[in-house]
């Protein structure tokens, strides 16, 4: 009995510790996260691109990892001839206002004819 709760402490423990490593208060990077420039990217590239923003402490940091993960991708991109924007997109995805709105969808009268 002793030796089940010793590893349900331990196992808390772990992944408490992980939950620390991304920071406190900062919302989580999930696994599936878009990442900037992804089509000029291995999957072991953008999956340690993700593991830098989940290893950042604040959100000063994350932006940094932003920012320079962006640089890169300019670079990749124009090495190769592709054009990317200037700036680096919004965090976050879609923000208030930016999703379709009242009106917007194809609900009843909201279709072509």
């Amino acid at each position: 009995m002793k030796r089940k709760a010793l590893t349900f402490a331990l196992l808390a423990a772990v992944l408490s510790g992980g939950a620390l490593a991304q920071g406190a208060g900062l919302p989580p990077i999930p696994d599936d996260a878009p990442v900037f420039g992804s089509q000029l990217m291995t999957p072991q590239e953008r999956l340690e691109h993700r593991q830098r923003m989940r290893a950042a402490r604040t959100l000063e940091e994350r932006e940094q990892v932003r920012a320079e993960h962006h640089e890169q991708m300019k670079a990749r991109a124009k090495e190769r001839g592709i054009v990317l924007p200037e700036e680096p997109p919004p965090r976050g995805g879609m923000r208030p206002g930016g999703g379709m709105g009242p009106g917007g969808g194809m609900g009843p009268g909201g279709g072509r004819r």
